[in-house]
């Protein structure tokens, strides 16, 4: 990572983080609570590198990372599990459980798109902060920004308020996106998926994520776990296989979409010979990729013009096909993550 100033003085930040985490109560030093960070600016910048740096080496045992969409679905789910008690609400209840587990919250790329979420997340990081919990999280966007225009968005207004009374907001202003210089420094599709084209999606793992290679991440959907095999860093990786020739719907590759800003893929066939559950499968994938605006690198039989061309849902697969050439253009790979609004709208 080339060292920006801004990059410089957040990583000195999380320096004084790292210090304050490892500072134990004295005979005439009280325990505190250190002040949380969020960490906000454009797609690209170097956010989640940052922080996950800083994860690695804060030196508390209790520290959990997770994206921030992975987060809230447990909560929802996990809320389920707190009945009513006399004295005490659910949500008091479900954050005495988180920090009981995490004094260290890492949360990625946090951003609020439904009335679900935003009618807990104050309360619930209110009780957390409450309770000891130490908050950092990432964002493309200001905290007055979250939120924007959503549905009785007064209601969401003492979260901002939170944020900004109980975190120190960072905006990390790189003028470069080091995301988008990797991936466009080389094609995002390979033809045929030979060990060449291994050899380019392990390069471009390896520069996308930071490592040669990221570790099992399990996502809870529906009541479920689906298990990502490779991810780091907000880059994971499959093979075709075990994307769309298993079980697997919308609401697990919705998971992915949200979960994860690239997604590598080994080996994607022709697919005129497949069977109509596969196809549909990829279809719904592709669609789920380009709706939250995911990268995709894949190795494949045949380039994306080419990989149906005749069969039962040869006629449905153009607007895939349509989709694929437009997610290896420039223009695309140049949007942010997400579906985020545009900071300079109004």
């Amino acid at each position: 990572m080339r060292a920006e100033t801004a990059q410089v003085e957040t990583a000195t930040r999380f320096d004084r983080l790292i210090a304050e985490l490892g500072r134990k109560p004295g005979l005439f030093r009280k325990a505190h609570r250190p002040r949380g960070i969020y960490l906000w600016g454009e797609a690209g910048r170097g956010k989640t590198f940052l922080m996950d740096l800083f994860f690695r080496h804060a030196p508390e045992p209790r520290k959990k990372r997770v994206h921030f969409h992975a987060f809230m679905t447990q909560m929802h789910e996990r809320l389920k599990d707190f009945k009513e008690e006399r004295g005490r609400q659910p949500i008091q209840a479900l954050a005495e459980s988180v920090a009981a587990e995490a004094r260290l919250l890492c949360l990625d790329e946090l951003q609020i798109k439904d009335i679900a979420d935003a009618t807990i997340v104050a309360r619930l990081f209110t009780e957390l902060i409450a309770q000891g919990t130490v908050i950092v999280t990432t964002s493309n966007a200001p905290p007055e920004r979250l939120y924007w225009k959503g549905i009785n968005r007064d209601l969401f207004l003492p979260f901002i308020a939170l944020i900004q009374r109980e975190l120190d907001v960072i905006r990390l202003d790189v003028p470069q996106d080091f995301r988008l210089q990797k991936l466009l420094a080389a094609p995002v599709w390979f033809v045929p998926p030979d060990e060449t084209a291994k050899a380019a999606l392990d390069r471009a793992f390896a520069d996308l994520a930071g490592a040669p290679k990221g570790e099992p991440e399990t996502l809870r959907v529906q009541g479920r776990d689906l298990v990502i095999p490779n991810t780091l860093n907000g880059v994971a990786r499959f093979t075709f296989a075990e994307l769309c020739d298993r079980p697997l719907g919308p609401a697990d590759f919705g998971a992915i979409a949200r979960t994860f800003h690239t997604l590598i893929v080994d080996g994607v066939p022709k697919l005129d010979s497949q069977s109509n559950d596969i196809v549909r499968r990829f279809v719904i994938l592709i669609d789920e990729l380009y709706e939250l605006r995911v990268k995709l690198i894949a190795s494949a039989e045949a380039p994306p013009g080419e990989l149906m061309t005749r069969g039962d849902q040869s006629w449905d697969f153009q607007r895939t096909r349509s989709r694929l050439a437009e997610m290896g253009s420039k223009d695309w790979l140049a949007l942010p993550h997400g579906q985020e609004v545009d900071l300079n709208s109004d």
